[in-house]
């Protein structure tokens, strides 16, 4: 679409921008066209992160989610890491209860807050993973049913 404002160019619905175009971006949307946890296949290589926990016990933000305590994860980025690892909690679309807003409750898991997890890169670009939890226990009690 065009700048001008000379009322010559016609609306496309297209802009000039490149988010989402980088492979990594395509993959990360086509994974969340799937269940987090699903298997995703060996792809490319594969990094190692570990996810640790940096806020204090009585940091207020523990109030909203649950320590889950260091994990490790085979990921494409330190983003992905934090999705992969969230992607192991339960979603509410599991059990009879309800998210405050939105589809889904992925993007309210502790390890997507950098304030409660940190994300250290352990090993950069191995070949032969499987992109998922590598090490840790992850708990899927971090949603209570409506109904017991």
């Amino acid at each position: 679409m065009s700048n001008k404002n000379d009322g010559s160019a016609k609306p496309t619905g297209e802009n000039a921008t490149e988010f989402g175009r980088s492979m990594e971006s395509k993959a990360q949307f086509a994974d969340a066209r799937r269940q987090a946890t699903d298997f995703v296949g060996e792809g490319g290589p594969l990094s190692v992160y570990r996810l640790v926990p940096i806020a204090a016990p009585n940091d207020p933000r523990w109030q909203n989610a649950l320590n889950q305590g260091e994990v490790l994860v085979a990921a494409r980025s330190s983003g992905d890491a934090r999705v992969v690892a969230a992607g192991c909690e339960l979603d509410y679309m599991e059990v009879d209860a309800a998210p405050a807003e939105g589809v889904s409750t992925l993007d309210a898991s502790a390890f997507r807050d950098e304030k409660l997890y940190t994300v250290i890169e352990v090993e950069h670009a191995k070949t032969g993973l499987v992109r998922g939890l590598m090490e840790g226990n992850i708990s899927v009690a971090t949603i209570k049913p409506v109904q017991i």
